[in-house]
């Protein structure tokens, strides 16, 4: 008797009772808490990946504040060090650190928003010079689906390298909570990768875009339609829904 009918079988002989029982924790388990996935990134251009992503118009910015994705900058890698400097310390160049091998005190970074190089030096007057931006803004991800993600995963969206970028201060301070409707890179050759990392991060976290945001980034990514799906080896795996 093969293992498929040795189950029916036993099934067959339980009260009915329990099998009704049975039968409900099965789907309980199977569709309502399903198993966990990890997460793989997608393969291809960025082009094809931008269709696949929902457009919708943007949700009340209602419920934001910038606690819905964490109380700052966490260690979600668990490497002992804060999202913040894990990202000077990946993108900026000659690189030294604190003797906690953690805080970074100085480097030189190429900055993507604006073709620049800046000095970066640690201290109250000087750390406002380079930022670490989020490349889909928090407020922007709120509109567009983060309202529905877990406080665990908007947590995660906010200290995954996949959408962190160390840039130039003030750039970042211009970008703000715009989406690449209303703001791309003043540094044109970046503008692919931009909308790239974009159009990943959203496909990623299942968030959606505007009709007006996909056309800017159609726009951008028709002109270089072998740009590929923007990955990090750094990226933290993501629930998914």
């Amino acid at each position: 008797m093969s293992q498929h009918q040795k189950r029916k079988s036993l099934l067959a002989k339980l009260p009915i009772p329990v099998l009704i029982l049975v039968i409900g924790i099965y789907f309980v388990a199977t569709y309502v808490f399903p198993t966990e996935q990890d997460y793989v990134p997608a393969e291809g251009s960025a082009l094809e990946q931008l269709e696949t992503l929902e457009i919708k118009g943007r949700a009340p910015q209602t419920g934001y504040s910038r606690d819905q994705f964490g109380n700052g900058w966490l260690d979600p890698d668990g490497n002992g060090c804060d999202g913040r400097n894990d990202i000077l310390n990946r993108d900026l160049d000659n690189v030294i650190t604190d003797d906690d091998g953690c805080t970074v005190l100085s480097g030189v970074l190429d900055d993507p928003f604006t073709g620049t190089t800046i000095e970066f030096l640690r201290g109250p007057e000087t750390s406002s010079e380079v930022q670490i931006d989020h490349v889909v803004a928090l407020s922007d991800a709120w509109q567009k689906g983060a309202q529905q993600l877990s406080e665990e995963e908007r947590e995660r969206f906010a200290n995954d390298p996949l959408n962190l970028l160390a840039v130039d201060g003030p750039a970042n301070q211009q970008k703000s909570d715009g989406d690449a409707a209303t703001w791309l890179p003043p540094n044109k050759d970046f503008r692919c990768e931009f909308v790239a990392i974009q159009t990943a991060v959203k496909a990623k976290y299942e968030l959606w875009v505007t009709q007006a945001e996909y056309d800017a980034i159609q726009v951008i990514l028709e002109q270089c339609p072998s740009q590929p799906v923007y990955t990090t080896e750094d990226e933290l795996p993501v629930l998914r829904r």
